[in-house]
C-alpha cells in the first residue's frame, strides 16, 4: 500500500485481492470488461487502486450477492454516482436481503426443530399426516408465490415471536368463542357475534402488511387458497386442537363472514 502526494492511500492489485477475497484473475477480468478498472498506474505500469475503486469493487460484490449479472451491475454503476446516498441505498438493500435470509432460516429451523422434537419423543409422524402436510404445503406455494411468502416472512419478523404468540392465543380464543356461539345457533346479527367478529377483523388488520397493494394480493391469495383447501386446513388444525371438530373451522369462518355481511347491510 502506498500514498500519493496528498496522503491518500493506493493499493496494488495483490493487496486489493488479499484484502477483498477476490482473486487477481477476477480483478483482471473486471478491468477488461470495464467494471472495476484501476484508476492509476505507476511509471512502470503497475496498477494502483484508489479509495473510489475500492468502493466500486464493494458495490460490485454486493450486487453480485443480490443475484445480478455483471452486465446488469455495470449498467447500475454507470447510472449511479459514487456518493454516500448511493452507498447507503446499496447497503440498505443488502441488509434487507440478509434480514430476509435470516427469517427464512428461522422458519426452516422451526420446521426441523419440530421434527427433532418428535424424534426425541420416539414418535414417527403418521404417514397420512405427512402426506396431508405435503399436500397443504404444495397448495400453499401454488397460491402464495415466493414474493408473497417473503412479505409474510418480513411481517412476522417485524411483529416478533412474542406478538405472534399473542396473536395465536387471541386467534384461538376468538375461534373458541365463535364456535360456542355458532353451535348455540346464535344469529349472526346478535351483538355478541358482532363483537367477536369485530375483534376478529381487528386482529386480522394488525397482521396485515403496510403496503395496500401487497395486502390486497395477500388477501386474494388467501381467499383463493381457502376456497380450495379450507376443509383440509380445518381438518389439519382440528388434529392439533382437541375441542375443534374437523368441520368447525370452515364453518366458523363462514359464520364470521356472514356476520360481517349482516353488519354491512344492516
Amino acid at each position: 500500500m502506498t500514498r500519493d502526494d496528498d496522503g491518500e492511500r493506493r493499493w496494488s492489485i495483490g493487496e486489493l485481492a488479499k484484502a477483498s477475497g477476490v482473486t487477481i484473475r477476477t480483478l483482471y477480468h473486471y478491468e477488461e470488461i470495464g467494471l472495476v478498472p484501476a484508476s492509476e498506474r505507476t511509471s512502470s505500469g503497475h496498477r494502483r487502486y484508489t479509495g473510489a475503486d475500492l468502493r466500486r469493487l464493494y458495490r460490485v460484490r454486493a450486487l453480485r450477492g443480490l443475484g445480478l449479472t455483471l452486465e446488469e451491475i455495470r449498467g447500475i454503476l454507470d447510472r449511479s454516482s459514487d456518493d454516500l446516498t448511493a452507498l447507503r441505498a446499496l447497503l440498505g438493500a443488502q441488509l434487507a436481503e440478509l434480514d430476509l435470509q435470516a427469517v427464512r432460516i428461522d422458519q426452516l429451523r422451526e420446521r426441523i426443530g419440530g421434527l427433532v422434537t418428535l424424534l426425541d419423543q420416539a414418535v414417527m409422524p403418521d404417514p397420512e399426516r405427512v402426506m396431508a402436510a405435503l399436500e397443504l404445503h404444495s397448495v400453499y406455494e401454488s397460491y402464495f408465490d415466493q414474493e408473497l411468502r417473503d412479505h409474510l416472512a418480513r411481517r412476522r419478523a417485524e411483529l416478533g415471536q412474542d406478538r405472534m404468540a399473542g396473536y395465536r392465543a387471541e386467534w384461538l380464543g376468538l375461534l373458541r368463542e365463535g364456535c360456542r356461539l355458532m353451535r348455540a345457533g346464535t344469529p349472526v346479527d346478535d351483538p355478541r357475534v358482532q363483537e367477536v367478529t369485530g375483534r376478529w377483523e381487528a386482529m386480522a388488520a394488525g397482521l396485515q402488511v403496510s403496503d395496500p397493494k401487497v395486502a390486497e394480493q395477500l388477501q386474494g391469495a388467501g381467499m383463493a387458497l381457502w376456497r380450495r383447501a379450507g376443509a383440509q386446513v380445518g381438518a389439519e388444525i382440528s388434529r392439533q386442537i382437541d375441542w375443534l371438530e374437523a368441520d368447525d373451522l370452515p364453518a366458523v369462518i363462514d359464520y364470521f363472514q356472514r356476520a360481517r355481511a349482516a353488519r354491512e347491510h344492516g
